[in-house]
């Protein structure tokens, strides 16, 4: 995202929001994954760069058909009636592999789950010392149960048809000053009612609206010598 002149992909708050929901685990060393396209665990071969005497205990084959499996090194425990989501890192496409999506009951679970990556296309792939394998978010156990989702037209929230139509009015005429070269609005460069958390008249949102997002670093209670 830093990429991008004048840093334009943080202007998708909802973007740059999800990229900082939950904990990322890291892997402590670079290898690369050779796949010859096979479906046996042993198609599947891992070179490390370097002396790696430990690589197989953290990065192995173990369920054939091109799945790559990484082991945490933790176990986790969350508070009862939450559960943790695992799965690869939010908007970091990797090409060749892709990670795979678990829900798992640590409020009860007395020993650790795995992390898993498909492999998609034969080649290879690699993986740095320090890059995200696995990012793990609480989710309360439950709640999607207890949602009922309905589907309705827009017009059968009058206050809301309004408010859309509002935005959608200034919205047109903002992109066709844009496309003209309207030098002001291209100072401008972009509207920012979502941003700021406004509606299109200007007045703030009466819920909550969160333009910034920093979790507290996992505290460390290990013993020290252990």
């Amino acid at each position: 995202m830093d990429a991008f002149p004048a840093r334009h992909a943080y202007r998708c708050l909802p973007l740059d929001i999800a990229n900082g929901y939950g904990w990322e685990v890291q892997s402590p060393h670079t290898f690369t994954i050779h796949w010859n396209g096979g479906k046996e665990p042993k198609d599947v071969v891992f070179e490390p760069e370097g002396k790696q005497p430990f690589l197989d205990h953290f990065v192995n084959s173990a369920f054939s058909h091109g799945i790559v499996t990484f082991h945490t090194g933790y176990l986790f425990r969350t508070e009862p009636d939450w559960h943790l989501m695992a799965t690869g890192p939010f908007n970091e496409p990797k090409d060749g592999i892709a990670p795979l999506t678990g829900v798992i009951e640590t409020d009860w679970l007395p020993y650790p789950f795995t992390m898993n990556w498909q492999l998609t296309r034969p080649g290879t792939v690699r993986f740095e010392a320090g890059e995200s394998f696995c990012r793990v978010l609480p989710v309360r156990a439950g709640t999607l149960q207890a949602v009922e989702p309905e589907i309705f037209t827009l017009d059968d929230d009058a206050e809301l048809a309004g408010q859309y139509q509002a935005w959608r009015q200034k919205r047109d005429e903002f992109m066709a000053r844009y496309r003209g070269g309207d030098a002001e609005t291209l100072k401008q460069a972009w509207q920012k009612f979502y941003f700021r958390g406004l509606y299109a008249d200007g007045a703030p949102t009466a819920a909550p609206h969160q333009s910034n997002l920093e979790l507290k670093t996992p505290a460390d209670r290990r013993r020290k010598g252990t």
